[in-house]
């Protein structure tokens, strides 16, 4: 946190450089966040930039009373969820089958090439699947599992009790499972 409260004192006093140190600290966590819930398009580009300027604008109220990636999220998922509510788009419904981007698994350099291409492969499909999941699955899917956050924080940003976050991760899980096995041979797993 003495990394964070230093960035946000800078930023307070007037350092745009300190906000751009914050944007390219936190730009792949609200891509996370916004991306999963956001249909494909240029609104999610338009929502990630939303959560910027929210971020900048209540900048003085932020206590440190959690993480400042949490205090991000939360302010990214809040939006978002503004965003879907003002579009009428749906937040527990499968969403469809949308590419999005994603990094790569990047392989082992000395693993066996095609082990290699296997492991991308499978990761190619799973993300594929975790993109079908409805918007609140896939987000605390890939907070927990990408952005590797605790299902205390994952609690805090989604304004959940801590077993609502285990159930609904238990439950995107098991749906994901489900939808794998039924499109894939175990083997091509």
């Amino acid at each position: 946190m003495a990394d964070s409260s230093k960035l946000v004192e800078q930023i307070l006093a007037g350092d745009k450089n300190s906000f751009r140190t914050l944007i390219k600290q936190y730009q792949r966590l609200v891509s996370h966040v916004v991306f999963r819930m956001i249909p494909a398009g240029p609104d999610q580009e338009d929502v990630s930039q939303e959560v910027f300027v929210k971020v900048y604008q209540n900048l003085t109220r932020f206590r440190f009373d959690s993480k400042l990636s949490t205090w991000i999220a939360r302010i990214a998922y809040n939006t978002s969820l503004n965003f879907l509510d003002k579009k009428k788009l749906p937040l527990y419904d499968d969403l469809g089958d949308e590419d999005h981007q994603f990094e790569p698994i990047a392989p082992d350099q000395e693993a066996r090439p095609d082990l290699s291409f296997e492991a991308v492969q499978t990761g190619s499909i799973i993300q594929k699947e975790i993109e079908r999941l409805p918007a609140v699955y896939k987000t605390m899917v890939t907070l927990y599992h990408l952005d590797q956050m605790s299902y205390a924080e994952i609690a805090g940003i989604m304004k959940m009790p801590e077993g609502t976050v285990k159930s609904y991760l238990f439950r995107s899980r098991k749906m994901l499972k489900e939808r794998l096995l039924k499109k894939y041979q175990r083997e091509e797993l």
